[in-house]
């Protein structure tokens, strides 16, 4: 297995986690790929760089199966409003590609916030910083290890 940035950062921090693989035929989002490994859609999580009004870079991790509140999202890191990055900044900004952008083992610490679902499962799945590689991990350790926050920002 090729050791991504992220699970090089899980492995220097003795943090508990496993690696699933899934074929990439196709493009596969958070719900699909729940399928593929068996799991509640509300357990893979997405990982989604935003850029707020002061120009500060987040980084914020909902459901697959949901979306970003961008209100709430904003509210949650004190912004007055919150947008999508354009695609094409994710790779220098991050170090990661669209599909394969985890919140672990970004080229810079940006503040992260996960949606507060994910503390009512043991584990939780993000990308392990490439297409077709998912890190199950518990997400008590995962806000340690990135130093962020459970909050409320999912669309209802």
């Amino acid at each position: 297995m090729n050791k991504t940035n992220a699970i090089r950062q899980l492995d220097t921090n003795n943090i508990s986690y496993e690696v699933f693989e899934y074929p990439t035929d196709g493009a596969l989002d958070a719900v699909s790929v729940a399928g593929y490994l068996k799991e509640n859609p509300e357990q893979v999580f997405k990982t989604l760089v935003t850029v707020g009004s002061s120009k500060t870079n987040y980084v914020f991790v909902v459901p697959g199966n949901n979306e970003l509140d961008l209100k709430k999202a904003a509210k949650a890191v004190n912004e007055k409003s919150i947008e999508m990055i354009p695609q094409k900044t994710l790779l220098p900004l991050t170090g990661y590609i669209h599909g394969g952008c985890s919140p672990i083992g970004m080229k810079k610490l940006f503040k992260t916030v996960i949606d507060e679902t994910a503390v009512l499962f043991d584990y939780i799945y993000v990308s392990a910083g490439k297409i077709g590689m998912q890190i199950k991990i518990n997400p008590n350790d995962l806000i340690k290890l990135i130093n962020g926050e459970f909050v409320d920002i999912k669309k209802i």
